[in-house]
């Protein structure tokens, strides 16, 4: 399947030197170099905003460079889009999936590459075909499913059967974990290395630095659109890597807390049910406080979050907000009543993309920027974006820079922006750093402690139980639709939130906040 170089070329697979791309009058690469060999893991890292996707892109025969040179196999190449570099054996996996949902498995494999007979397709060799490749994967997947009835993880490896089909040469693999449950990303990474010692060479994109040791043979760290280094793994650490990342130091992970949570309720949830898929859920916030809620996936965080918002039906339950009760029926019932939503998917349901950050900053509380007739006060509007840019460190050219060009730490403190010019009192954040570097991760830890200090009530959904641990006051453990435990953060470790998610029998009763020993539990 996989067309291989001979052994006797002693040239790299990839050759990138001197790579420079303009954007008008915006230098986005300048003099890159990348070098990738046969059968290598290359991680290239970088903050957002770095330069990854753009060398990646050129790479893939997306944009074409204003200067450099790139060699396939020590023979320099001129790559003129994406079908051209397929036939060079460049294939990108993209972090949002480019599948068709109504397709089958083998529909999206073979997508306009259609092994024909005659006039019709040949739908025997285009169900073989996708069997062998799923088989090399070692994934146990029906080609002739619906791509829309598979799991993110499963799509996953359909989008890699098809680079296998294509007869990749050089596999590059943007963020493909980051959607993954521990398991899958695990299947993942051993899928990886089944390539890799096949001879495929593949450029790995994670800010997940902690899995690259499992795969990672060298690293190139790109900042601010420049070479910075590359280093052989096994003569490196995670350390180094951020370090040369970020241009600094980072002494720490995570910030240390400057908000002094009180004893104040904010919210009181009771009784919250939604037949079938959680509930009953109930648990208090208080002001200033970041409380987490952590558990497996399907466990039901993120569908009570969507509840509070309004964005789903409740069957039963109360929600009072500093003593009101509130009809939560819609999102504009939330949002009149304080309560703002940063959706982990911050392209779909948080930012207007194809807008400006000033629209997008502005675009829930218009009518503050509205005069007599209606009209928004243009100069008003700019003169907001610019302050909440300042505020935030948002890094945008201007405020009418469009949304989608922005990194994806720029875009996610745009969301938070927005909700702040709407005064929010509560701010749910959900997996608010998935996608983003350790750099601009830090910068939004820093703001949710800031936001707390000034009194806003702030639930964080993560999955990631270091960032739980390191920014909660407490910590709510969501099993199976209910809460089956809250934590003191402080008083307890990964191994007490891992046991509390995934012990229990069900449709067990969940343990009240007010009967929970608030100590380190164990076994």
């Amino acid at each position: 399947m996989l067309a291989s170089a001979p052994p006797s070329v002693t040239a790299p697979l990839l050759s990138m030197q001197g790579v420079t791309k303009r954007f008008d009058n915006v230098i986005a690469l300048s003099g890159v170099c990348l070098e990738v060999r046969r059968g290598e893991v290359h991680a290239v890292c970088g903050e957002n905003g770095a330069g990854k996707s753009t060398l990646m892109k050129i790479l893939s025969g997306v944009y074409m460079p204003n200067d450099g040179e790139v060699r396939i196999d020590g023979e320099a190449v001129r790559i003129r889009g994406l079908v051209h570099a397929q036939a060079l054996g460049i294939v990108m996996i993209h972090q949002e999936l480019n599948l068709v949902p109504h397709l089958s498995v083998a529909e999206n494999i073979w997508l306009g590459r259609e092994p024909r007979r005659g006039l019709f397709i040949d739908r025997e060799r285009q169900r073989d075909g996708a069997r062998r490749c799923l088989e090399r994967l070692g994934v146990a997947i029906d080609p002739d499913a619906q791509v829309s009835t598979l799991s993110i993880a499963q799509q996953q490896m359909v989008e890699i059967a098809k680079a296998l089909s294509m007869d990749a040469r050089l596999l590059i693999m943007d963020e493909p974990t980051s959607s993954l449950g521990e398991a899958d990303a695990e299947r993942l990474l051993q899928v990886v290395l089944e390539l890799k010692r096949s001879g495929v060479g593949i450029v790995y994109i994670s800010h997940r630095l902690d899995e690259l040791g499992v795969i990672t043979d060298r690293v190139t760290v790109l900042r601010d659109g420049q070479y910075i280094a590359t280093r052989d793994w096994a003569d490196t650490s995670i350390d180094e890597i951020v370090s040369l990342m970020v241009g600094r130091e980072l002494t720490q992970q995570f910030p240390a807390a400057t908000r002094m949570p009180g004893d104040q309720v904010l919210m009181q949830v009771r009784g919250l049910r939604r037949d079938g898929v959680f509930g009953p859920v109930d648990f208090e916030l208080r002001r200033g406080e970041i409380l987490g809620f952590a558990g497996l996936v399907g466990a039901g965080r993120t569908e009570v979050a969507r509840a509070l918002f309004g964005a789903d039906p409740l069957d039963d339950g109360e929600v009072q907000l500093a003593g009101q009760r509130l009809a939560l029926r819609t999102p504009r019932d939330a949002i009149a009543a304080g309560i703002a939503y940063v959706s982990e998917d911050r392209k779909a349901h948080g930012l207007a993309v194809k807008m400006s950050v000033a629209h997008n900053i502005t675009l829930a509380n218009l009518g503050a920027l509205s005069g007599p007739l209606g009209f928004i006060d243009a100069a008003g509007e700019r003169q907001t974006a610019e302050r909440f840019i300042q505020q935030l460190a948002i890094r945008t050219p201007s405020p009418d820079q469009v949304a989608r060009l922005l990194s994806g730490g720029n875009q996610q403190k745009i969301v938070i922006a927005k909700w702040l010019f709407r005064e929010a009192r509560i701010i749910i954040f959900d997996e608010p750093t998935r996608g983003i570097d350790v750099g601009a991760k830090y910068a939004i830890y820093e703001l949710m402690d800031r936001l707390a200090a000034e009194g806003i009530g702030v639930i964080l959904i993560s999955s990631d139980l270091p960032e739980i641990l390191g920014l909660t006051d407490r910590v709510a453990v969501f099993r199976q639709g209910r809460i089956a435990r809250v934590l003191q953060t402080r008083e307890c470790t990964q191994h007490d939130i891992i046991h509390h998610a995934s012990v229990g029998g069900t449709g067990s009763a969940p343990e009240p906040e007010e009967a929970a020993p608030e100590t380190t539990l164990h076994d």
